[in-house]
């Protein structure tokens, strides 16, 4: 794992000439921050050994580099996901890499269902904790210990200082973020209504197909990480209609902006 590891850090190195400060992952709809990005570089995915293709809708599948609030980042404009039929340990592979190119802070983002009936659409929440559902650990078959522990603790999966800070620049910034658990879910279906009253009795705040995988390989290999959820749709059950993928898109797109401008604060002082 760790020559695997070692040989896409290099590749992504010598395309960016920099070691990246913070890496930044955008979730459904949330690819428009890379447009901030100063002194761009861009690295389809395909281009890196080890690396799958993205084929989620609203996921440019590549690697955006640069400048951001004055720090070098590195953005994966779209994810890998469990239900596009990648494995848990392609999932978590980017993460790795992250972690050995030297990023000291890893901001996870994506577009998730409100549970909690107290949500609007167009909230942000800062996820505290989650709940795995997925049926699957990227941490399971041979472990490497050059890349983290066998057992790995979860109490502070999404750190809790760096959790701090984003909730205070959302505060400077006017901005209202929820704090909540976050439940990811395999998909590509959503949820039942039956499903989600049972998540709710759960403790979950929001649910979605993606985060949780990588959050796992981030506490792993000591890489320390925040996460944010943009509520695009209520759960299936909460309102009297079906879900629509476009709704999801649609809602990102709305409030991107706020959530962009948010990110880029807190990058500039993490």
């Amino acid at each position: 794992m760790r020559q695997k590891i070692d040989e896409a850090a290099a590749v992504i190195r010598q395309r960016l000439g920099f070691d990246p400060e913070v890496a930044i992952v955008l979730g459904s709809g949330l690819g428009g921050l890379a447009d901030r990005i100063e002194q761009p570089v861009y690295l389809p995915y395909g281009e890196i050994p080890g690396f799958k293709a993205s084929t989620a809708p609203g996921h440019a599948g590549r690697f955006v580099a640069g400048m951001l609030a004055g720090k070098r980042v590195i953005c994966m404009q779209g994810r890998l996901h469990f239900y596009e039929g990648h494995t848990m340990q392609e999932i978590a592979f980017p993460v790795r890499v992250l972690k050995a190119l030297g990023v000291r802070a890893l901001v996870l983002t994506n577009a998730a269902g409100g549970v909690n009936l107290d949500f609007s659409v167009g909230d942000l929440m800062l996820i505290e904790d989650h709940i795995n559902f997925m049926g699957a650990n990227p941490l399971t078959g041979p472990n490497d210990e050059s890349v983290g522990p066998r057992f790995c603790d979860m109490s502070t999966a999404y750190d809790p200082a760096l959790r701090a800070l984003l909730a205070q620049v959302a505060a400077e910034q006017g901005v209202t973020l929820r704090t909540g658990v976050y439940l990811g879910y395999m998909g590509p279906s959503y949820e039942t209504p039956a499903e989600i009253r049972a998540f709710r009795t759960l403790g979950v705040d929001a649910v979605g197909m993606s985060t949780v995988p990588e959050a796992i390989a981030a506490a792993h290999c000591g890489l320390p990480t925040v996460a944010m959820s943009l509520i695009t749709n209520m759960a299936a059950g909460v309102e009297n209609k079906k879900l629509d993928g476009d709704e999801v898109i649609e809602t990102a797109n709305r409030r991107a902006k706020v959530l962009e401008s948010l990110v880029t604060g807190f990058v500039a002082r993490v």
